[in-house]
């Protein structure tokens, strides 16, 4: 199957400055796909460009098959953009049933309905939108790019403005979106979001992507956190079980797995240690991002 998103040395360059550069990614389909990186990183210039609604310097890209900005495949496209606006004066159901319009699609009420639902905002059908909150404006913005059913969602900042419980809800949305096939291209700063429902991500800093690859790849080992006691700071051949950290009674092994555990457990019980607690753990994706950013 084509992937839904392909980019070979896509840029953007205005006059001497370079947006994006050298952007060479793929987005597998079915999959949530995290695109990373701090404000004026060049995430919203590389949007655009997947959209049609600017044109490359150089380099290419392809959208579910096809020259990006084609048009026809734009309908097969929900988009929810970081910075948006709706009439104050229209109320959701209207909002909705407009953009239905444009869109082209038959069954237009139903669709309002389902849309209306998923995002929350049913008993708020009716009301203006000039009435809502951010974070209600957001919930009618994703409900807009939901519409039709898509077969790639391109989500631009989409819990920018949205409190704990609205954060959940837009979580649960990717996720059931995934487990119907579409495609989730997820655009944000908020490493710990993306971390909870993204399958795959690339990391870009200063327009050019430093890093990707799945989550687990990204993170490496589980690593592990010991109490121990009875050692006396005769730690140094624990060093074939990799990188160690020690402080007071904490040992801290970075990349052991699951699996080495029990063995590592074993030789600090045989050299005389006395284990007081074992805790699993791994570097989260916003701890492996600002160390590359470090050495970057």
């Amino acid at each position: 199957m084509v992937d839904a998103v392909v980019t070979e040395n896509l840029t953007k360059s205005y006059r001497n400055v370079t947006a994006l550069a050298d952007l060479t990614m793929r987005v597998p389909r079915g999959e949530a796909f995290g695109f990373l990186g701090p404000n004026g990183a060049g995430k919203t210039t590389a949007v655009k460009l997947l959209l049609g609604l600017a044109s490359p310097t150089s380099g290419k890209a392809t959208v579910l098959g096809k020259p990006a900005g084609d048009r026809r495949t734009r309908s097969k496209i929900g988009y929810l953009p970081e910075m948006f606006r709706y009439q104050s004066w229209m109320s959701a159901h209207e909002v909705l049933s407009f953009h239905c319009g444009l869109a082209g699609i038959a069954k237009p009420e139903a669709e309002v309905e389902r849309a209306l639902v998923t995002v929350g905002l049913a008993e708020r059908a009716h009301h203006r939108v000039g009435t809502f909150s951010k974070g209600m404006q957001q919930r009618l913005g994703l409900g807009v790019a939901l519409l039709g059913s898509p077969e790639l969602v391109v989500l631009d900042e989409p819990t920018s403005a949205l409190d704990p419980v609205g954060r959940l809800d837009v979580r649960n949305i990717i996720r059931d979106l995934k487990n119907a096939g579409t495609t989730v291209f997820l655009n944000s700063h908020l490493l710990t979001e993306v971390e909870l429902v993204c399958d795959r991500v690339a990391m870009i800093e200063r327009g050019r992507v430093i890093v990707s690859g799945t989550l687990k790849e990204l993170t490496g080992g589980i690593g592990v956190r010991i109490r121990l006691t009875g050692l006396d700071g005769r730690v140094d051949s624990l060093g074939k079980w990799g990188p160690l950290q020690v402080e007071e009674d904490w040992l801290s092994f970075s990349d052991v797995t699951s699996e080495q555990v029990p063995a590592l457990v074993e030789e600090l019980v045989a050299m005389g240690g006395r284990v007081h607690a074992v805790i699993p753990g791994r570097r989260s994706l916003e701890d492996r991002f600002m160390e590359l950013l470090r050495d970057s």
